[in-house]
């Protein structure tokens, strides 16, 4: 795709012919840094740019408070991006008997796949094999689990149209929708439903446009370096220049590095693993293929996602010792998930049929459970005694909206106005039926719901730019241009690991590599280094 890599400075905008409220580029990046460096004031000032701090930017922001985000790399670059991308209904924490945490995940996956985020959010079929290591009380108990997952789905409101009843079926009907399956001593299958997101990354990035589209300022690569109730200061990571951020209020949104901020919160990270295998290796699977780990009560996931590929995992061990930014996955860890799953499938995995792997760390609230397993899900919101400064911590990915509208709660008091995100959809967010009716790429429509006819009119007059930014990736030239005139992206990692996620599959990274730092060079944003 040639034509990319020409493509005059500015394009973006004048092929589009419009410029919206919700884009974020590094024009409008260094504009409203200027403005608060010198001293215009804000309501909140949110420190962290996953899908938490985003979210409460996006709550506060939809009450009417002015907002400042500071993110001291991307949005979405940390646990945010690396998880099992499933919006799901809590089933694990009904075995716990942690009821409300089930309840709420339900409530916030009916809220994100019906009003507010449709186009990321849609329903996957679930499997789980009646096998040897299903035995009949273990299948029995499973199968009430699954059935008390399913009422608390009534109780939220969701259709059955939506996400169907969960069914007993033969064995032939699931080896049918999980064709790699192991047929040998298969008896049947329980089926359920559950919700898969197109893309982690995604929605944090959807959440905080949606929140720069009612005001808020989103500055990335802007790290927080002391922060009190009032005041918090930062420092320009692009130019090394410091400044303060005059605030009423500030919230600690940084998930596991939240201590950095707040010594007196206690956590207990735990690292889950995935890998990424071609989904041909697989016969293409319609559904999630669920197998148990034997002896720990936890389940390991084989889920087929978008452009042919499948996603297995994960695993839940405690880790101790500095997070890094980018966490690795070892040939040993790798090793253990395809063990739990080879198993139950026709043709054992092995470490060389792995073409991907990443892993994230879930910011859990210490307890008294010998195993991070058993530690609850739940939130937290805690405010420093000596510095006034919120922290939210704890939860996932599926109930984001719930903790930012409990925290703006805390920080905004009884006399704000009530939160609105409920009802409120997140960019391109449209129903089903519309989102079909959509003249653009399919892929686009995935990625971009009903922004997507606007992102394929990047390509008026420039063909190529509606071709695969290298040969054998999935991801459209049209793709990289919108990531930086709209959607934020300032560095090539930017593009391709966050915007894109060519970086799931390292050798599809690197084929796209090129294109990415010649869309940087020819001006369409600002070129940095990060």
């Amino acid at each position: 795709m040639r034509k990319v890599l020409e493509v005059e400075p500015g394009r973006s905008a004048a092929m589009s012919g419009r410029r919206s409220s919700s884009s974020l580029n590094a024009r409008r990046r260094r504009e409203e840094m200027e403005r608060l460096a010198g001293g215009e004031p804000v309501d909140v000032v949110v420190i962290g740019g996953g899908i938490t701090g985003a979210g409460v930017a996006l709550d506060a922001a939809s009450r009417g408070l002015r907002v400042a985000l500071v993110e001291r790399r991307d949005l979405a670059n940390g646990t945010s991006r690396w998880s099992s991308k499933l919006v799901h209904g809590g089933l694990r924490y009904l075995r716990h008997l942690q009821v409300d945490v089930a309840w709420e995940s339900a409530r916030e996956r009916d809220i994100l796949m019906r009003r507010t985020a449709p186009h990321l959010v849609r329903p996957l079929r679930f499997v789980i094999g009646l096998d040897a290591s299903m035995p009949p009380a273990l299948a029995a108990f499973t199968e009430a689990g699954v059935r008390a997952g399913d009422a608390l789905r009534i109780a939220a409101g969701t259709p059955s149209s939506l996400l169907p009843h969960p069914r007993r079926v033969r064995a032939e009907q699931a080896v049918r929708e999980v064709p790699a399956m192991q047929r040998q001593g298969l008896r049947g299958a329980i089926e359920f439903w559950d919700g898969q997101l197109e893309d982690d990354a995604r929605l944090v990035i959807a959440v905080a446009r949606t929140a720069a589209a009612r005001g808020a300022r989103i500055l990335t690569y802007c790290e927080a370096i002391e922060a009190t109730c009032d005041r918090v200061r930062v420092r320009d990571a692009l130019s090394g220049a410091s400044f303060d951020i005059r605030t009423a209020h500030t919230v600690n949104a940084t998930g596991i590095w939240a201590g950095r901020l707040a010594p007196g919160i206690s956590l207990r990270p735990s690292k889950g693993v995935h890998v990424v295998v071609r989904s041909a290796l697989l016969k293409d699977p319609g559904a999630a293929l669920v197998v148990p780990v034997h002896g720990t009560g936890r389940w390991v996931f084989v889920i087929p996602a978008s452009d042919g590929l499948t996603i297995i995992g994960t695993t839940d061990d405690a880790y101790g010792g500095e997070v890094p930014d980018e966490p690795g996955v070892s040939d040993d860890e790798a090793t253990v998930l395809l063990a739990e799953v080879s198993p139950h499938l026709e043709r054992p995995l092995r470490l060389e049929d792995v073409i991907g792997r990443y892993a994230g760390f879930r910011p859990l609230l210490s307890g008294g459970g010998s195993s991070t397993a058993d530690l609850s899900r739940k939130h937290a919101i805690v405010s420093d005694p000596d510095t006034g400064v919120v922290t939210v911590v704890g939860g996932k990915l599926t109930t984001y909206r719930h903790m930012a509208e409990q925290t703006v709660d805390r920080v905004a008091g009884s006399g704000a106005p009530r939160s609105r995100t409920a009802t409120l959809p997140l960019v391109g967010a449209a129903p089903p039926r519309l989102l079909q009716s959509l003249r653009a790429p399919g892929r686009l429509v995935r990625r971009y719901g009903a922004e997507a006819p606007a992102v394929a009119s990047l390509g008026n007059g420039w063909p190529e730019l509606l071709d695969p930014v290298a040969r054998g990736v999935a991801a459209l030239g049209v793709e990289l241009v919108f990531g930086v005139e709209d959607e934020g992206a300032l560095t090539v990692a930017d593009l391709l690991d966050r915007r894109v996620r060519l970086g799931l599959v390292p050798a599809e990274r690197a084929a796209a590599e090129t294109a990415a730092e010649h869309l940087l060079q020819r001006g369409l944003a600002e070129p940095v280094s990060a």
